[in-house]
């Protein structure tokens, strides 16, 4: 990985706190439909007094030191924020990805794939699922990238309901 100097900015992404990665802020629930309630949709109006868990220790993919990803991989263009080493199968790193809105789009997904290709890594990506009134839930469906023996693995815990990581 390519070392960052000065480090990459969030604002004016949000996409951290605007429920995509279902968190808890001081206690209230963040998801899907329900922003944190200090996002301004540009920055967060207490950044001063920001809680330390989840918001201070949270670094998405596209600012960790060393990020590969391209500048046009920030999550409000490219519509997904990366968590890089969530887990490891088998000893390999496993990379999570989930989307800004309901869908990673194709670009995206396609330059995340062949990062996990490329770096022998292996990619659990999600789609948000929505009500029968087109709302979203609290609810993800997962998918796999990566070795057979690895998507044959996460799509049992999936049928088992269970999280894959």
């Amino acid at each position: 990985m390519v070392q960052i100097k000065g480090g990459r900015e969030c604002q004016p992404c949000t996409a951290c706190c605007d429920g995509w990665l279902q968190i808890r802020v001081n206690g209230t629930p963040v998801h899907p439909g329900r922003k944190c309630p200090h996002s301004t949709g540009s920055g967060c109006n207490d950044y001063a007094n920001r809680p330390v868990d989840p918001c201070v220790h949270f670094i998405c993919g596209w600012r960790v030191d060393g990020s590969p990803m391209p500048e046009w991989m920030k999550p409000n263009t490219a519509k997904v924020i990366v968590l890089y080493d969530q887990t490891r199968w088998r000893g390999m790193p496993v990379d999570v990805a989930v989307p800004v809105g309901r869908r990673i789009p194709p670009r995206s997904l396609k330059w995340l794939m062949e990062y996990a290709q490329s770096y022998q890594r292996a990619l659990l990506y999600s789609e948000q699922k929505v009500d029968d009134k087109g709302l979203f839930t609290n609810q993800q469906a997962f998918s796999a990238f990566g070795p057979p023996e690895f998507q044959h693995e996460m799509a049992a815990l999936a049928a088992e309901g269970k999280r894959p990581w």
